[in-house]
């Protein structure tokens, strides 16, 4: 379609690419989120390339996204496993909201992740 170009080299293109100072470096990306207001793209096993002219990084993303709601995408990495979800919450905060409301660990833990972690909200919800 755009005649001369589809036949070049891939060595002889990275040389020029190098001669015009563009660094071009794979990346081992498990997950690449993109967060817009009204939702999230979530790309598992991506493949990421990054671009470096002269000091302008520029990052390629090639896969095919899955639509999600604006905001969730940070929990469906946790939501494979129990260790990874629970971890979300620190520790020290179920702590905090048993001493506070006497109720169980995993009472706690539960009241926090409806609440999005959110200390007062927890508590108030069990109290």
């Amino acid at each position: 379609m755009f005649g001369g170009g589809g036949g070049l080299n891939p060595r002889k293109m990275e040389q020029m690419m190098k001669q015009m100072g563009i660094d071009v470096e794979d990346i081992e990306a498990e997950e690449v989120i993109i967060r817009t207001d009204e939702y999230d793209l979530v790309f598992d096993n991506a493949e990421v390339t990054k671009m470096d002219a002269r000091g302008q990084e520029t990052y390629q993303v090639i896969g095919s996204p899955e639509q999600v709601e604006s905001g969730t995408a940070g929990a469906i990495a946790g939501a494979d496993s129990d260790d990874d979800a629970s971890s979300a919450i620190p520790d020290e905060d179920v702590d905090l909201v048993v001493a506070r409301t006497g109720v169980s660990e995993d009472e706690a833990r539960e009241a926090l992740e409806e609440n999005d972690g959110d200390l007062a909200a927890a508590v108030g919800s069990l109290e």
